[in-house]
């Protein structure tokens, strides 16, 4: 039951982040996680980083949660904790990106790190 938690506050972060990178074309704008310079998803989504192939992380989000939502559903805890496993590895290179490069605290990021990691040891507990 936690893996459907997990993949639905994933999904929500997710979404979320979306949301704000669509809203970001309206100058007057200013998203909630935005709560200083040091603290903001903004500057994250926006960076050169924010986008893999030209897509947006948050739809790589969305897509990812809701296929751990579906294999988890589905009693495939083989493949929820393989897909973990390698967002977790994404997750460490993104943090990283955050953090150490960008130079902000990104809270909807923080939120998706936290749980890809608890996804890891919450499907390997159900292996």
């Amino acid at each position: 039951m936690l893996i459907a938690i997990l993949a639905i506050i994933g999904f929500l972060a997710s979404f979320y982040a979306y949301y704000v990178g669509k809203k970001l074309a309206d100058k007057n704008y200013k998203p909630a996680c935005d709560i200083s310079k040091k603290i903001s998803c903004t500057k994250a989504f926006t960076s050169k980083y924010g986008r893999l192939f030209g897509v947006s992380n948050s739809i790589f989000g969305i897509v990812f949660y809701s296929i751990i939502y579906v294999l988890f559903s589905l009693g495939l805890f083989n493949y929820v904790f393989f897909l973990s496993m390698l967002s977790v590895l994404a997750t460490v290179y993104l943090a990283y990106l955050s953090y150490i490069k960008l130079k902000t605290f990104c809270l909807v990021c923080t939120v998706t790190y936290l749980v890809n990691i608890l996804l890891l040891f919450s499907s390997y507990k159900q292996l």
